[in-house]
């Protein structure tokens, strides 16, 4: 990846960090990785713990940054997200997904958008599949 491209990532993945708290979420944890997987933002909603893909885009970019949900990603996610919470015993808790949308302009913020529950974990990939845990 280019240096460009990082740095992108990382203003969006700042400015979602601020929005969610400013919302009253309380960030846990930034790029959790496990092996190959990786969580942008694990955030703490009241009981319930919230797995945060954030899409930045710059000025000029193909699509849009909720194009990047793809089904690929979103069966990554939930690779993620489950070896997150085995990794921390937290199978009991509440958990959703949400994503943070982010346009960007010459190094500043141009539009970012919180939306809760952007995928289901029983529907990664458009379709019904087991459930991993009961949400």
């Amino acid at each position: 990846m280019s240096a460009r491209h990082l740095h992108v990532g990382r203003l969006g993945e700042d400015a979602a960090a601020a929005l969610l708290e400013a919302k009253g979420l309380c960030v846990l944890e930034r790029n959790a990785v496990f092996g190959r997987l990786e969580l942008d933002l694990v955030c703490q909603d009241q009981d319930t713990l919230v797995f945060v893909e954030v899409k930045t885009r710059a000025e000029g970019s193909l699509g849009t940054p909720a194009d990047g949900l793809s089904p690929q990603k979103r069966a990554r996610l939930l690779r993620a997200a489950q070896a997150y919470l085995s990794h921390h015993h937290r199978w009991h808790q509440p958990c959703r997904f949400d994503l943070v949308s982010v346009l960007v302009r010459h190094d500043i913020i141009q539009h970012i958008e919180h939306i809760e529950n952007a995928m289901s974990a029983d529907e990664p990939q458009g379709r019904r599949t087991s459930s991993w845990q009961p949400w």
